[in-house]
């Protein structure tokens, strides 16, 4: 129970529904645990659509001949439409990341700067990193009688606008990492400061996937996916801890208290 609740003498009730309600009426950071909220609800629905519902992670072969290619977008029609229609109906929610991250810079002691650049760039990561990807390939599916040369290059859009434009969260992630470092109130651990760097790092790496179409680092390699895809699920998990963790030490403020004398 929030302490100036408390103070006021305000009690939620014994049901779910109370709890809720009460909640909702008195919690001082309502704002940042539905934020939160958001966040894992938004990775959890990620995840289920591009690993089982699509079927689209692991990714299929960046080498594929046109008639493979053909075969891929006829074989997955029904997962690849009904999944992505999910993804655009709540793809909104991936904001509530960029905004909380963006919250738990402007509460370290560096500059405003870091926090309106990560707000900017995060902003505009989710277009080429996931927007473009759903389209281009809902596209393809929606038209099985395409031109199998069309459906090459909606294929090939997907998947490198996917893995390809990892530039945006890298220098995310680079301003994220200086900002922590930088900061003197403790807001989040050093060390993950650093392993924001090592997560810009594998970033870096999947760049390559823009030229070449096999091995390690193709968008589907070890390298530029797998190994990518454990740092970014390790990363996920352990920031979304962390915001956790800053809820729960915030001050709550004072001024949300209704009808405090």
């Amino acid at each position: 129970m929030s302490t100036l609740a408390a103070e006021a003498g305000v009690q939620p009730a014994p049901s779910l529904i109370g709890k809720i309600a009460w909640n909702w009426r008195h919690n001082s950071k309502l704002e940042l645990w539905l934020a939160w909220y958001t966040i894992v609800v938004f990775y959890n629905i990620f995840g289920i659509v591009f690993f089982v519902v699509t079927r689209t992670q692991p990714p299929p072969k960046a080498w594929w001949s046109l008639p493979q290619i053909a075969q891929w977008f006829a074989d997955k029609h029904d997962g690849l439409l009904a999944g992505f229609c999910v993804i655009f109906m709540m793809g909104a929610f991936a904001t509530a990341s960029t905004a909380l991250i963006t919250y738990s810079i402007r509460r370290m002691s560096v500059s405003p700067v870091f926090a309106y650049a990560y707000l900017l760039l995060y902003s505009l990561a989710a277009v080429p990193g996931m927007l473009l990807t759903c389209i281009a390939l809902v596209v393809g599916a929606m038209r099985p009688d395409r031109d199998p040369r069309l459906l090459g290059l909606l294929y090939d859009m997907g998947f490198l606008s996917f893995s390809g434009t990892m530039g945006i969260f890298l220098v995310g992630s680079v301003v994220w990492a200086v900002a922590i470092l930088l900061d003197r109130n403790g807001v989040l651990p050093k060390w993950f400061g650093y392993f924001n760097i090592c997560n810009a790092l594998t970033e870096f790496v999947v760049a390559t996937c823009c030229i070449v179409k096999s091995g390690p680092f193709a968008w589907d390699g070890s390298i530029a996916f797998y190994i990518n895809m454990v740092v970014f699920g390790i990363y996920t998990g352990v920031f979304i801890t962390y915001l956790k963790k800053l809820i729960e030490q915030e001050e709550p403020a004072r001024d949300y208290l209704p009808n405090r004398p």
